[in-house]
């Protein structure tokens, strides 16, 4: 709450242009992701890895679909479903504390935003295989993920034991094999590339801006270790190898529009909704 935006997203923001603040930036991710799925009325979705629930609760708001979230967080899982109770939407949104393979149900749209990195390598198959499985024929999955553009390679020792243990990154060419091998096709491809170090620095600002507040909570060591944490990834993703990559998925070649037009329409479309969305939304976070 004291870096991250108001909706606690803690994955790469969307900057439309410099001017925008961090909750804009974030609500420009979400409109993004939500224009990707295509929403229709009557859609159930299953989000992989929730967090703190504010893209499920986006997409109900925007549209009349049935969002479930799953994550292994029991802090998010309980606030979660507070805000969407605070929202009046838990008749249509609801978090579950459960891995997602153990989830049995079909799904006419899967995303997942910042957990893949979590998955490891060794179990990209487990998950894409998954993924078919859920999705329905003519469904759609969106995965936003942090990847590079270089070849594989780990990340730096010092940022595994203190920051993101066991996180891994993916090189594209990891990834593409293992969707081929689960039969989807890879229907929309995008690469957000100085997104995530514009992002970084608004965290970093916040941090910074609230640090006496942070080091009364835990201490001086951690507010090193959480500065050079910030500001390094920084870094990696404005002058390294790092980016954030938007992988639609379907089983269908046809799943999704065939001309890409309708991405940046209905984001149009779902700005004019946000206005009483947004007070949806705000009303979770009270």
């Amino acid at each position: 709450k004291l870096f991250l935006d108001e909706g606690m997203q803690y994955s790469c923001a969307y900057f439309r242009d410099d001017t925008n603040t961090l909750e804009e930036a974030q609500r420009n991710k979400l409109r993004l992701i939500a224009a990707k799925l295509n929403l229709k009325p009557g859609l159930k979705i299953l989000d992989i890895g929730s967090g703190w629930g504010d893209m499920a609760l986006y997409l109900a708001a925007m549209e009349n679909v049935d969002v479930t979230g799953v994550t292994l967080s029991k802090e998010q899982h309980v606030l979660s479903n507070e805000k969407a109770k605070k929202a009046g939407l838990s008749d249509r949104v609801r978090f579950e504390l459960r891995d997602y393979r153990d989830v049995t149900s079909k799904f006419d749209r899967i995303v997942s935003v910042g957990m893949f990195e979590h998955v490891g390598v060794a179990h990209y198959n487990e998950f894409f295989a998954k993924v078919n499985v859920m999705l329905s024929d003519d469904g759609v999955m969106l995965l936003h993920s942090i990847g590079h553009m270089s070849p594989p390679g780990t990340a730096s020792p010092w940022l595994r034991k203190y920051i993101f243990p066991g996180a891994y990154s993916p090189a594209l060419s990891e990834v593409f094999p293992v969707v081929e091998q689960n039969s989807l096709w890879v229907t929309d491809l995008e690469f957000l590339r100085v997104h995530y170090a514009k992002t970084l620095k608004h965290w970093c600002d916040r941090f910074e801006k609230n640090r006496p507040q942070i080091a009364k909570m835990y201490d001086e060591r951690f507010c090193r270790m959480f500065e050079f944490y910030l500001i390094s990834c920084e870094m990696m993703f404005r002058t390294g190898s790092q980016l954030v990559f938007h992988m639609q998925l379907s089983k269908k070649r046809d799943a999704a529009p065939i001309v890409r037009d309708y991405i940046t329409d209905l984001q149009r479309e779902y700005k004019v909704r946000e206005a009483a969305a947004l007070k949806i939304l705000d009303g979770s976070r009270g």
